[in-house]
């Protein structure tokens, strides 16, 4: 095999587009390029592959290098390509051995299927892998839009992932993890959520005294779900009354907290 195809995620907002990370080995001089409008963190992610391949291993293929990030027209950003592209290469050179569909059910080692895959984690120069930003957004887009695929993420990140429901995460340390997963060789452990963080308690709309249209207009939007809109002078107490807001809400439902955490995730607030 000198072409292997895998699957990956770009960030875009609060989705997470798919990518086909397609790694091919040709003859010719020995050359490394990634193309598919690429940004400079995914540039460098040439020599973080291959000092991880070689760290993990394995040899780093001779030849020419192209690596194709598809669809082109959308951004690539971040090192979450690493896994992809250095797993791709390994595929495409013949140290991995692809895996055959239609293989026993009795065998207590089942091959995983690489089109079921879907794959993110950042590099280190050892083969160690690195947790990823917004493993939330990535692993709600997948559930979304492939629910049966199985998302490997960095350990760290896939914990954070697994709180997805009808999702199958698994977690990875490694390259050698990951290429051992691939070949059917050992398969990775299925990533166990982080315990649910509690609801923080906040101030109580009781406290406040007088200000009864101002009293009135939240309760009748956070009833109705209406937009509320805030102005006065300095010191008119705005800001008390928008922080007591979230109290007068019912809970979240499960999914709306993903989704509320998915954003704080981008936001570099959790």
């Amino acid at each position: 095999m000198t072409l292997a195809v895998l699957a990956s995620r770009a960030l875009c907002g609060l989705d997470a587009h798919a990518v086909r990370v397609e790694s091919h080995l040709g003859p010719g001089l020995p050359s490394f390029n990634v193309v598919g409008l690429p940004d400079a963190e995914v540039r460098e992610s040439r020599e973080r592959v291959r000092a991880a391949i070689l760290n993990s291993g394995f040899e780093f293929p001779p030849g020419r290098i192209t690596v194709n990030l598809s669809p082109a027209d959308i951004p690539k950003e971040s090192g979450r390509f690493d896994l992809p592209i250095a797993l791709g290469l390994l595929l495409a050179s013949g140290q991995l051995a692809a895996p055959v569909a239609g293989q026993d059910p009795e065998s207590p080692v089942q091959d995983p299927t690489l089109a079921d895959l879907v794959l993110a984690g950042e590099l280190s120069l050892t083969g160690a892998l690195v947790p990823v930003a917004a493993p939330l957004v990535i692993a709600l887009s997948v559930a979304r839009e492939a629910p049966g695929a199985t998302l490997i993420l960095p350990t760290g990140s896939a914990e954070q992932a697994a709180w997805v429901p009808g999702l199958r995460v698994l977690s990875a340390r490694s390259l050698a993890d990951v290429a051992a997963h691939a070949s059917g060789a050992c398969l990775l452990p299925d990533a166990v959520p982080e315990p649910w963080p509690a609801a923080a308690s906040g101030p109580c709309l009781s406290d406040v005294r007088g200000q009864p249209g101002a009293r009135r207009a939240l309760e009748v939007a956070a009833a109705g779900g209406h937009s509320l809109l805030m102005i006065g002078p300095p010191g008119a107490g705005k800001s008390m009354l928008a922080a007591r807001l979230p109290g007068l809400l019912p809970p979240l439902a499960r999914s709306q907290a993903l989704e509320v955490a998915a954003v704080a995730a981008l936001a570099g607030l959790s």
